[in-house]
């Protein structure tokens, strides 16, 4: 089994010269990589376990990036037919995670819609517009593409403490 230490060691680079896209898409790259590398060497009755005073779990913490990436990449800006519990306006169902729910199962679909964004963001430039801005104004790609780094860099931070709380855990 892979270690928290072998999967952060094993992060993308963060380059620190190159053009918006590159820079802006390794960034996010590398936070991805951090979320679930948080997430490596805990079971998943540790993982799913809330954390006191909140309710927030490493398990739900990655379903509501998930959602997320699948939101703002696929609904909003590609148009694409997906189901969103934020579109239904159900916002708690994307931090709930079923007891028949896997670590593992969860990583994957979160994995899996790393590759639906990534190819996203290849396709199209960062001055393009989301097909289906949320409040009816215009949401570019470079704005979906910021918002996104900085939601996918703040629950880092969360699951930072959420580690630590379970586990002693502690590092970048």
């Amino acid at each position: 089994m892979t270690t928290q230490g072998e999967a952060m060691a094993a992060r993308p680079a963060r380059p620190r010269v190159g053009g918006e896209r590159e820079l802006l898409g390794a960034y996010l790259d590398f936070h991805r990589a951090t979320v679930l590398a948080k997430l490596t060497g805990l079971d998943d009755d540790v993982l799913r376990r809330p954390v006191a005073p909140t309710t927030m779990s490493p398990l739900g913490l990655l379903r509501h990036l998930t959602y997320g990436e699948r939101y703002w990449f696929s609904y909003v800006f590609a148009g694409d037919e997906v189901s969103v519990p934020q579109a239904a306006g159900d916002q708690d169902r994307e931090w709930q995670v079923g007891p028949d729910e896997s670590a593992a199962g969860l990583r994957a679909e979160y994995e899996a819609q790393l590759v639906r964004s990534r190819a996203v963001l290849a396709a199209h430039g960062l001055d393009d517009l989301a097909r289906r801005p949320p409040d009816g104004e215009p949401h570019s790609l470079r704005f979906v593409l910021v918002h996104v780094l900085e939601e996918t860099a703040r629950h880092v931070g969360h699951l930072d403490v959420l580690r630590e709380a379970l586990d002693g855990t502690t590092g970048e």
